[in-house]
């Protein structure tokens, strides 16, 4: 799990997470989206990959990245089960009130 949440704190992963969540897209289509060297590129997608959030599949000499929203969705659950986000309170556990959280 933290091998996704370091992959989802950089800005120019998310961004290329963002551009797959639209539609699959080869290394050179996503290198036109930003002005980076191909080898700071190439590692940012290394750490997505490693983090199961990309699948990449070769078709040729281009390699074709997909997102994988069922890893991204297993971490955000467990993001949300880890905070208690959406889990039922006991009823001896009253609601904070907009005046006790200030």
């Amino acid at each position: 799990m933290s091998l996704v949440f370091k992959a989802l704190s950089d800005p120019t992963r998310r961004r290329i997470l963002e551009l797959l969540r639209e539609r699959e897209m080869s290394a050179g289509d996503l290198a036109g989206h930003f002005d980076l060297a191909k080898p700071t590129l190439s590692g940012h997608f290394s750490v997505l990959r490693d983090a199961g959030l990309v699948d990449v599949q070769r078709h040729g000499t281009s390699l074709i990245y997909r997102l994988n929203v069922s890893v991204l969705e297993e971490a955000l659950m467990a993001l949300m089960q880890g905070l208690r986000i959406g889990a039922a309170r006991p009823e001896s556990e009253p609601a904070a009130s907009v005046e006790e959280a200030r």
